[in-house]
């Protein structure tokens, strides 16, 4: 059993992922809408200067009519620049800020909101995603060659982890969950064969647990939440199936046959019980012996039985 950073034991897993440099957290940011009124404000205002301005320097006013265009422009400006630091967020996003390269924070709440200009607002979706292995073949802990593929639901936990820890959080949860699956695959059998052990066909519960566990270790690296995985196909690989499948037959053949013998064996006792019990007929150990043999025959041949009339008696 290995104890992770995050708490959790999984057997046989050695998962030492780095512990991560940035964590999230959010980012100050204004009403969307009131700076969208205060930009068309500035902007308004700027248009209007402008216009003063030109109609200064029509007039002949001199050097006030280009010191008052030159200021009209920068209110322009000013405002043009304003509406850059709008930004909306959509429901199951969030928007990791940057500032010249350093992580400011994240913009979670959805609306229109607004921060500096100059920003740079990455989209990462938070939504609940899903991610289906393909079937792979891996040889299980008995070494015999198998089939399994499985599906994970997962989720954006840490935006900033996201996005900076790793190259691409979606490529790294998908190979990440492949190389569980192959160390899960390969650490149990698929069957227990009658043995007290996990097995993958026999204990798919908890061997989806064990999943689980080991995929939110290595993926916990990247702020992803694993919110569920399970095996969804299992089954031997093609070259042995048929081989498998008749011991799995003659398996069931062999457990059918006992429960036969041993509902038959309880049938003769009660018969001979009864027998003695109603004092139907006197029975020799002999006759006993016969008697049990012809009711077992009876009882325990998968084929119909065909009836003998004796005219003799049973020593001749």
């Amino acid at each position: 059993m290995t104890e992770t950073s995050s708490g959790v034991a999984v057997e046989g897993a050695v998962v030492d992922m780095p512990a991560p440099r940035t964590n999230e957290r959010p980012v100050r940011a204004a009403g969307g809408f009131m700076m969208l009124g205060v930009a068309t404000l500035v902007t308004l205002a700027g248009a209007a200067l402008l216009a003063v301005a030109i109609a200064m320097l029509a007039s002949g006013a001199g050097q006030g009519g280009v010191w008052l265009l030159v200021l009209s422009v920068l209110v322009m400006l000013t405002g043009v620049v304003l509406f850059f630091g709008l930004t909306a967020v959509a429901p199951g996003e969030a928007r990791v800020v940057q500032l010249l390269g350093r992580y400011v924070g994240t913009l979670r709440a959805p609306g229109l909101q607004w921060v500096n200009p100059i920003t740079v607002r990455r989209p990462v979706s938070t939504r609940i995603r899903n991610h289906e292995t393909d079937v792979t073949k891996v040889n299980d802990a008995d070494g015999s060659p198998i089939q399994i593929a499985t599906v994970v639901v997962w989720q954006v936990e840490d935006t900033a982890q996201a996005v900076f820890e790793v190259d691409d959080f979606v490529e790294f949860v998908a190979i990440q969950a492949e190389t569980a699956v192959r160390h899960i695959a390969g650490s149990y059998p698929y069957d227990s064969h009658g043995e007290p052990r996990l097995s993958l066909r026999d204990n798919a519960e908890e061997i989806n647990e064990k999943l689980s566990a080991e995929i939110s270790i290595r993926v916990a690296a990247a702020g992803v939440k694993v919110i569920e995985s399970r095996i969804i196909h299992l089954a031997y690989a093609p070259e042995i199936a048929h081989a498998m499948l008749r011991r799995q037959q003659a398996g069931a053949v062999v457990a059918a046959r006992q429960r036969i013998v041993e509902g038959a064996v309880g049938m003769v006792e009660t018969a001979l019980a009864k027998l003695a019990e109603h004092d139907v007929v006197d029975l020799d150990e002999e006759r006993k012996a016969a008697m049990v043999s012809n009711l077992l025959v009876v009882l325990v041949g998968d084929r119909d039985t065909q009836p003998i009339v004796n005219t003799g008696t049973l020593y001749q």
